[in-house]
């Protein structure tokens, strides 16, 4: 069973920023996902990216923890 919005939402908290929507019918690929949404976490420097969620419509594609050298590694939440 995937995570949903709300879970996933309880456990990051808001992403601090997002491209895309539920409802943007336009999909790009990253980490080999397909996507239409992604949540952004920031770090505390406000700039760099610390990680990254990936939606398809409603369908959660991916939770990426991304390394200071810009590689990311996949992540799995906790009930994912």
């Amino acid at each position: 069973m995937s995570l949903d919005r709300g879970q996933v939402w309880k456990q990051l908290g808001a992403p601090t920023d997002q491209l895309g929507s539920v409802n943007d019918p336009r999909t790009q690929e990253e980490f080999g996902a397909k996507w239409n949404e992604k949540w952004i976490y920031r770090g505390e420097d406000g700039q760099s990216v610390e990680r990254i969620v990936l939606w398809n419509r409603y369908d959660l594609v991916g939770v990426f923890r991304l390394k200071p050298d810009g590689s990311a590694e996949a992540e799995t939440l906790p009930g994912g």
